[in-house]
């Protein structure tokens, strides 16, 4: 497994890694209206640009292709953290936190912040997160109950 940044042409797997975490590996947390309106198609909207080229990005790949992605806004959010189902508990998220947290540190970051999903919770606090807040958020015509955690990296 190689962790690397992101590239343009890593989108269309990116979106397939995104749309079949939340279609099968948050399945037990939300029911199918909400995974519909969370991830609606396994493609990339042409229409709409990509918003990874303006954050820090990393992909695990291997040689079967993308596995995972994270991602971080400059200014400390963390918007995407994605595995595909049959890799999660396998490591490849701890192998895309380890590059996040160093990329976040290098950068000068020092408070990260996240709307986690019920399933990333429980990633998040394994690793030090607190939930700031429990947080409905409605989209779609859907209600997603989501936690607003945070974590201080502090000097080191």
């Amino acid at each position: 497994m190689q962790i690397r940044s992101y590239r343009p042409e890593d989108r269309p797997a990116v979106a397939w890694v995104f749309y079949r975490a939340v279609r099968e590996g948050a399945a037990a947390f939300y029911d199918e209206a909400q995974r519909v309106v969370w991830a609606p198609s396994a493609h990339p909207d042409p229409d709409r640009p990509d918003k990874l080229l303006d954050q820090w990005c990393w992909v695990a790949e291997d040689a079967d292709g993308l596995k995972g992605v994270m991602s971080l806004e400059p200014g400390g959010y963390l918007d995407m953290a994605f595995v595909l189902p049959e890799v999660m508990g396998k490591g490849v998220a701890d192998a895309l936190y380890a590059a996040l947290i160093e990329g976040a540190r290098a950068e000068g970051e020092r408070h990260l912040t996240v709307r986690a999903s019920h399933l990333a919770r429980r990633f998040f606090q394994k690793r030090g997160w607190r939930i700031d807040a429990a947080e409905d958020y409605e989209t779609g015509g859907q209600v997603f109950e989501t936690f607003m955690m945070s974590i201080d990296l502090g000097d080191s």
